[in-house]
C-alpha cells in the first residue's frame, strides 16, 4: 500500500493552484512524468480521482476540490511543525520544566533563570518545586526534563550527579539562650521544644538514620509538612528547628540565626536528576551547563 508523501501533497497543490502540470513540474524542479506519478499515486491512495487533464489545461474534479483545503492544511502544518522543530534547537522557543526540591529552588534557581532567560530570551521555565519522592515521579514520568533533588531519592530509572553538600543546622531565634553559646551539644536540645518535619519527609529520614546511628534520638514538640513553616514557628519563638542550612535565611535577618551541630555531621547531598539511559534535550543541556558553572 502507498504511504502519502509531503511531495504527492505539493505535486497536488501546485497544479491546482497553477492549471498546469508544465507550470507545476517547473515550479517543483521535477519532470513532467515525475510529477504524473506523484498524482497517480495521491489518487490511489484516496481511491479517487482528483484532477482532470485536457491537452493544455487542467481543472480539479469534485473529489479534488473537496480535498484542496484539506491538503493546503497538512502541508502548512508540516512547515510549521518543521519550524518549530528548528526554533527550538536553535533555542528561540521551547520550554524547559524542572522537578526540584522548595529549598533548593528558592538557593539555586533565581540566579540561573535570570542568566538563562538573558541569553535565551524565548525559553519557558517551568518549575515544579516539590518533595523529594515526587520530584524523582517527575522526572521518571518524563514530566520533567531534570531534576535538582537529595542523592537518598534514590530510583533504579534515574541517574544521580552531585552538585552541593548542604549541611544540616540548628534555626533559633537570636535572643534564644542557645544563640549565646560558642558550642551546640546534642544534650542542650533535651530541655528545648523542638520543631520537626513529618517522618515521611526526606530530610527528616536522613537526621532520623544519621542520629540512630550515633545512639541519639530527639523527640519533636511540634511537626509540620514543610521546612519554612517550622522557620516561621521558629522566628514567633515556640522553638528551635534542625534544618538544611539552604533552607535558612541570610545573615542579615533581623530574627533568625543558625548554630553548627555537634558531631555526628548531618548533611545531604544536592544534585541532579536525569532520567537513565536518555539524553537531555538541547535546551536542558544548556540550563546545565549554567547551573554548574554557577554553582560548581
Amino acid at each position: 500500500m502507498h504511504r502519502l508523501e509531503f511531495l504527492d501533497l505539493s505535486a497536488f497543490v501546485e497544479v491546482a493552484e497553477n492549471h498546469s502540470f508544465n507550470e507545476a513540474a517547473e515550479r517543483l524542479h521535477i519532470s513532467q512524468p515525475a510529477l504524473s506519478r506523484r498524482i497517480q499515486k495521491l489518487e490511489e491512495i484516496l481511491g479517487a480521482k482528483v484532477l482532470e487533464r485536457t491537452t493544455r489545461r487542467s481543472r480539479l474534479t469534485p473529489v479534488g476540490r473537496d480535498f484542496l483545503p484539506k491538503a493546503r492544511k497538512l502541508l502548512e502544518d508540516y512547515e510549521s511543525s518543521l519550524v518549530g522543530v528548528r526554533e527550538l534547537a536553535t533555542h528561540r522557543k521551547g520550554v524547559l520544566t524542572i522537578a526540584c526540591l522548595p529549598t533548593a529552588a528558592f538557593y539555586f534557581l533565581p540566579s540561573v533563570v535570570r542568566e538563562f532567560n538573558t541569553a535565551y530570551p524565548g525559553i519557558r521555565i517551568r518549575i515544579l518545586d516539590v518533595s523529594a519522592n515526587e520530584g524523582v515521579e517527575r522526572v521518571v514520568s518524563g514530566e520533567a526534563d531534570f531534576g535538582i533533588n537529595m542523592v537518598s531519592a534514590h530510583h533504579p530509572a534515574v541517574d544521580f550527579t552531585s552538585i552541593y553538600r548542604d549541611p544540616f543546622v540548628l534555626a533559633l531565634r537570636q535572643d534564644h539562650p542557645l544563640a549565646q553559646k560558642q558550642r551546640v551539644e546534642w544534650s542542650d536540645l533535651d530541655d528545648v521544644r523542638l520543631i520537626t518535619v513529618s517522618r515521611d519527609s526526606g530530610n527528616r529520614i536522613l537526621l532520623d538514620n544519621t542520629l540512630l546511628s550515633a545512639g541519639l534520638h530527639l523527640d519533636g514538640f511540634y511537626e509540620v509538612q514543610h521546612l519554612s513553616t517550622s522557620l516561621g514557628l521558629v522566628e514567633s519563638g515556640l522553638g528551635v528547628a534542625i534544618l538544611p542550612s539552604m533552607a535558612m535565611p541570610g545573615p542579615e535577618h533581623e530574627v533568625l540565626c543558625q548554630r553548627e551541630l555537634p558531631e555526628p555531621r548531618i548533611d545531604r547531598t544536592i544534585g541532579l536528576l536525569r532520567r537513565r539511559g536518555e539524553s537531555l534535550s538541547p535546551i536542558a543541556e544548556l540550563f546545565i551547563e549554567i547551573l554548574l558553572k554557577r554553582w560548581n
